[in-house]
């Protein structure tokens, strides 16, 4: 018996070309064939940076009551301001002094919280239904050093599937990313879209095999990549005066948040003026959305 799988084009013997972590590369002996193929390996992906450790959730030792700190979770995720500016507003505009050492604290206490509820919704939004999910990496700074936010965003509905946080741009995190999309939220209708990075190829074919991989050439092909785009500029916004995150973990949750706050608080011009859940089919009131915290 040979050591490696027989070529599946001519049934010659093959050799190991590329041994990544998880699948193999390989490719035919015989020079005229010279045909390459991939295996996957039968090992466990590890999960995503966005599964947070779950974490029981207390309003103990809190000075403010609720409504405070989630004036300055808004404050600070929707109007894109610094945890100072979010201070000197709750002082100037409602009389209410807190540090924004305290509103830091607050921000990557409730993370946990608002995955929970994000964990909950997402299984029953429709987002199979969509044709696309596009597929895209960013840079963050995490103290000094370059890091990668890998994300899933839905089409049609611009809702964010899923995201990682990594310091490598490879194709371990592509595995992360995508099984994570197909084990939350299934598979898209139509396609997978992404750049030509050939990290995305193998998992792609992996975890969807039933439809179809487009790789754009650049963000103003016909069919371009450039919903996620203009997510990373509005995250960018966002991210800008922060000048970098103090730590994974800091940086982990902020984006954890932010993403909650895209998903299922921040309305879209482009959606005319809906959230992203609320296209997917989440249906809720406005007292339903301000007593999500008082129920987690």
């Amino acid at each position: 018996s040979r050591k490696y799988p027989d070529c599946p084009v001519c049934g010659k013997a093959t050799f190991l070309h590329h041994d990544f972590t998880y699948y193999s590369n390989y490719r035919c002996c015989d020079k005229r064939c010279n045909h390459s193929f991939t295996q996957a390996k039968d090992i466990e992906i590890s999960p995503p940076s966005s599964a947070l450790p779950f974490q029981l959730f207390s309003m103990k030792r809190m000075r403010h009551p609720l409504h405070i700190i989630l004036l300055a979770l808004n404050y600070f995720f929707m109007a894109n301001v610094t945890t100072r500016k979010a201070s000197q507003l709750l002082l100037c505009c409602h009389q209410v002094k807190v540090s924004h050492v305290t509103i830091s604290r607050w921000i990557k206490r409730f993370a946990p919280v608002f995955q929970a509820i994000a964990n909950a919704i997402q299984p029953t939004l429709a987002l199979s239904d969509s044709d696309e999910w596009h597929f895209d990496e960013t840079y963050v700074k995490i103290c000094g050093k370059d890091y990668y936010l890998w994300l899933a965003i839905d089409a049609e509905t611009r809702f964010v599937i899923d995201f990682h946080l990594s310091p490598c741009r490879d194709s371990n995190s592509a595995h992360t990313l995508l099984k994570s999309c197909r084990d939350k939220s299934g598979s898209p209708a139509s396609a997978v879209v992404s750049d030509r990075y050939n990290c995305y190829t193998e998992p792609a074919r992996k975890f969807f095999p039933l439809v179809s991989h487009i790789q754009v050439e650049d963000f103003h092909d016909v069919i371009s990549n450039n919903l996620i785009e203009a997510f990373n500029n509005q995250f960018k916004a966002w991210y800008k005066p922060r000048r970098g995150f103090g730590s994974f973990d800091s940086a982990n949750r902020l984006i954890a948040t932010f993403v909650f706050f895209h998903n299922f608080l921040r309305p879209h011009s482009s959606l005319e003026g809906l959230t992203p859940a609320q296209v997917a089919g989440h249906v809720t009131s406005m007292r339903a959305r301000n007593n999500w915290l008082l129920i987690a």
